[in-house]
């Protein structure tokens, strides 16, 4: 059937998309991805077969805010460690030995503000935090007012102030790795790192040692690499590490609006019309 395909949907990162897929589709227009990361994806290559590419930015963008959130407040009072003490056998503690750290007037740095660092940002004010943000360019003062957040055009500022530093950028060369020995030993020896982007945007092994030897308090990932990890990865073992299974995007309502957000991409350019949440390769 591969003459009659003219679309494609992608629902978590399948099919996989390559060369010799792309030449037994001749027909093919676009490309529909369900989420906002295109690292899967070959921009260049696709483009080269004339065919257009779309994401799903709007649908996912609450939902994944909501997570990054999840994984700051579960983190700030150790909700994996009090839960585990919970349902143990013996339940005998002492409160002092679990103390979790407030949310309440701590600072929050959010490294990518886009949609979703928005969203977080939105959250984070109705907690009372104090924000700061860095990204490539600088949002409308306007919008900076609308959640009382502060920019940091040097990354380096907002780790040095942050308790909870919350990555939310895209994969790509210039990212990789942008959380490395450097940019942990910056951080505050009680900050909290969050990543809900990509795995391999943070050095992971420079977060294990940061971890193991308090350069950093403790981190919340929703992201890692591989995913999954080895299960004898020493991240795995740590107290203070809280992993979810890339869990961003994932209710009931965001795979709804996702799936309508690509199928309108999809209508759009089979009639030749402007696909509203088009990505060019850069």
């Amino acid at each position: 059937v591969g003459k009659k395909v003219q679309a494609i949907y992608l629902w978590w990162h399948k099919p996989v998309i390559n060369k010799e897929l792309l030449q037994s589709l001749p027909h093919l227009k676009v490309i529909a991805n369900s989420g906002v990361g295109m690292d899967h994806l070959d921009l260049k290559l696709v483009a080269s077969f004339g065919v257009k590419m779309a994401n799903a930015p709007h649908a996912v963008s609450s939902s994944t805010a909501d997570t990054g959130m999840a994984l700051l407040l579960a983190s700030a009072r150790r909700l994996m460690e009090v839960h585990n003490i919970s349902i143990s056998p013996s339940v005998e503690y002492c409160e002092a030995d679990i103390l979790g750290v407030k949310v309440a007037g701590a600072t929050l740095g959010i490294i990518g503000m886009g949609s979703i660092g928005y969203k977080i940002a939105l959250r984070a004010k109705a907690f009372e935090m104090n924000i700061f943000y860095h990204n490539r360019t600088r949002r409308k003062v306007q919008e900076e007012q609308a959640v009382s957040a502060t920019y940091c055009k040097k990354i380096d500022s907002l780790l040095q102030q942050a308790d909870f530093v919350v990555v939310v950028v895209s994969l790509t060369p210039q990212t990789l790795k942008l959380i490395g020995k450097r940019e942990l030993e910056l951080m505050k020896p009680t900050a909290t790192l969050i990543n809900i982007s990509r795995g391999p945007v943070v050095d992971q092994e420079a977060l294990v040692a940061a971890l193991q030897t308090g350069v950093i308090g403790a981190a919340a990932l929703d992201v890692t690499y591989p995913e999954p990890l080895p299960r004898d990865h020493p991240l795995l073992k740590l107290k203070n590490v809280i992993i979810t299974p890339h869990l961003g995007i994932k209710t009931d309502k965001a795979a709804y609006m996702i799936t309508e957000e690509a199928v309108g991409n999809i209508l759009a350019a089979l009639n030749g019309l402007p696909l509203p949440s088009e990505v060019l390769p850069s």
